[in-house]
């Protein structure tokens, strides 16, 4: 459904051919879709290619980047919520695509920036910047389980502890778990020995398709509501934004979870706020401090 509505509501549509017949052809076709204004860019082929993966790798070097600089900003006192506030009022720069979280995953943006470095390598040319890119993004989809390892003493500390994760999906309003940071959690602490109580609205069947195993073994359970999820948990982890986890009850939260313990990997919540209800928060780049267990 999302692809289709992206087919009716293109932000403009890109036809590489070196015919200006066919161009004339496609922009027929493609008239009831352009009809408010001309969206249409006709190119040759090769650039045309091109410039559909340079567009994901350019959308991923932003999240890349606001990942490294949230990462920064933790180590120098700042708040990443108020750096990109402060960033995105540019109108050069913009606030699309420069939210911070957990990485970026699905079947678009990990694929098109290695198939542009491997393009690149393959021309004989060392594409840094864009290693850069997946090297910062695989770093980042670890980060809400180092900083579970970090509150919990490593992972001989996570041994019998259940942990309740809101979110599988690798984006909002999206049922795709393709190289969704997600798997990556479930899978690092299931390593440790800890087991996962997890809620999505969308993703229950694809995580029974690629999970069964820790589901028959009851290293996973895939809970019916975000409620029943939570009983009993040391703590809520959130890797996709959905709506529904936007304002949830603390107090009820609370009284399900064993303590008032939250790793953001989304930012979805106000540090300050949580920390005068007597919550230890954890976002990304947040600023926020995470003691030790004693």
């Amino acid at each position: 459904m999302l692809a289709v509505a992206d087919f009716q509501k293109p932000d403009r549509i890109v036809i590489g051919s070196a015919s200006p017949t066919a161009i004339e052809a496609m922009k027929s076709l493609y008239a009831p879709f352009n009809r408010n204004h001309d969206r249409i860019v006709g190119i040759d082929v090769r650039s045309a290619e091109l410039t559909k993966v340079a567009a994901n790798a350019m959308l991923a070097t932003k999240i890349s980047f606001m990942n490294e600089l949230a990462n920064l900003t933790e180590r120098l006192g700042a708040d990443i919520e108020r750096v990109r506030i402060g960033i995105g009022s540019d109108p050069r720069i913009g606030f699309q695509f420069i939210w911070p979280g957990c990485g970026y995953g699905g079947s678009c943006f990990p694929k098109d920036v290695q198939a542009l470095v491997r393009t690149a390598q393959q021309a004989g040319y060392v594409p840094e910047l864009l290693q850069a890119v997946e090297a910062v993004n695989q770093f980042q989809k670890q980060r809400l389980h180092r900083l579970i390892n970090e509150h919990f003493g490593g992972g001989a500390g996570l041994a019998g502890r259940r942990f309740v994760v809101w979110g599988l999906a690798f984006k909002l309003n999206n049922d795709d778990m393709r190289e969704a940071p997600s798997r990556e959690l479930l899978e690092a602490l299931w390593a440790d020995g800890a087991t996962v109580a997890a809620y999505d609205p969308k993703e229950a069947k694809e995580a029974e398709r690629l999970y069964l195993e820790a589901l028959a073994d009851g290293r996973l359970l895939l809970a019916a509501t975000k409620e029943e999820a939570t009983g009993g948990a040391d703590a809520l982890v959130i890797c996709t934004e959905w709506k529904r986890f936007m304002a949830p009850n603390f107090d009820q939260l609370a009284s399900a979870l064993r303590q008032k313990l939250i790793f953001d990997g989304r930012n979805l919540y106000d540090p300050e706020r949580l920390a005068e209800l007597g919550w230890t928060y954890c976002g990304i780049g947040r600023g926020a401090s995470v003691s030790p267990v004693v």
